[in-house]
């Protein structure tokens, strides 16, 4: 089974920007948005593939790495 395309670049998400797949640091750990919810006030209720999960609040910033594909898509006939 070979890799996803793409590399890993650092980025920063706050709850209408983050995704599944992009890896949190949280606490000097590293977490995996498994899947989302959202909650009240504009938050969302992250669930990690290790099985806990984190609310992040509207207004919550972190960092996080984001596979990425740095081939540029053009819409060539």
């Amino acid at each position: 089974m070979s890799p996803a395309p793409g590399v890993r670049v650092a980025i920063e998400v706050d709850a209408a920007t983050v995704r599944r797949g992009d890896q949190l640091m949280i606490g000097g750990q590293s977490f995996t948005v498994h899947d989302l919810t959202t909650v009240q006030r504009g938050g969302k209720r992250l669930h990690f593939a290790s099985g806990e999960t984190f609310t992040m609040q509207r207004t919550t910033v972190l960092w996080a790495a984001r596979l990425v594909d740095p081939r540029l898509r053009r819409g060539r006939p």
